[in-house]
């Protein structure tokens, strides 16, 4: 069987790191593809197809795809923006028909914000770089494996209140909710397992300006540390997939 994948893609790169390291979407693609080509021969059969959110360009039909992805961005749910508020009326749609839908730092806020929760600055400032993000009974429950993984992290807001009806599954230091599930249909993470090391490097680096120095010299140094986005991948394959 051949499950289609639609990626929300809610922010453009760079022009100067999209041309090395391609849009959110393509990561995200090729992440999960690697994963599922380590999967030998359980590897599922995946089709991707991209829609341009943040350019308010949807599928025709919300059921052309089996699951949805919806990227990062550097917008916050709460812009004022008619394509942030026709996304939180689809994520309510795709909550109301319960199809499988990931959301990655982003994603992981707007679906928490349509669906009753919080999103705002983060009273602990930036989260920045290879972060531990701490598994708790629930995620062990609902088979997510270890007790510490690490990932990715690149915000300044964040969940502060979960939507209605959502599990908690892990934290990092600054951000209690940095990983939920709603129902068996829905699963968002506030890193990003779709970033690279060297990516990762050239955004922070780009956006230097931003940060206070501390936080930036901090995240620069945790990127010799070992993240965790396949181990995710994989996750995000299962959950699509069952």
């Amino acid at each position: 069987m051949t499950i289609k994948i639609g990626l929300l893609r809610a922010d453009d790169v760079a022009p100067d790191l999209a041309k090395i390291y391609g849009e959110y979407p393509q990561m995200i693609k090729q992440l999960v593809l690697a994963a599922n080509q380590a999967r030998g021969a359980q590897a599922e059969t995946l089709e991707f197809s991209t829609y341009a959110v943040n350019r308010e360009q949807y599928p025709a039909d919300i059921n052309e795809v089996d699951a949805y992805i919806i990227s990062g961005s550097k917008s916050s749910v709460y812009d004022p923006e008619p394509w942030i508020q026709k996304l939180h009326n689809f994520v309510e749609t795709l909550h109301n028909r319960q199809k499988k839908t990931v959301g990655i730092c982003f994603g992981h806020q707007i679906i928490a914000s349509a669906l009753g929760g919080k999103t705002e600055k983060a009273a602990a400032g930036w989260g920045l770089g290879v972060k531990p993000t701490i598994l708790n009974s629930a995620a062990k429950e609902a088979g997510l494996t270890g007790a510490s993984i690490n990932l990715l992290y690149s915000h300044q807001d964040q969940v502060t209140v979960p939507a209605p009806g959502s599990t908690l599954l892990a934290s990092t230091d600054i951000c209690p909710v940095a990983m939920i599930s709603i129902g068996e249909h829905i699963l968002t993470f506030q890193g990003h397992p779709e970033f690279s090391h060297s990516y990762a490097k050239a955004l922070y680096t780009l956006r230097e300006k931003n940060y206070p120095p501390e936080v930036y010299q901090n995240a620069m140094t945790s990127l010799q540390e070992q993240e965790h986005g396949a181990l995710v991948a994989s996750w995000i394959i299962d959950f699509i997939s069952s």
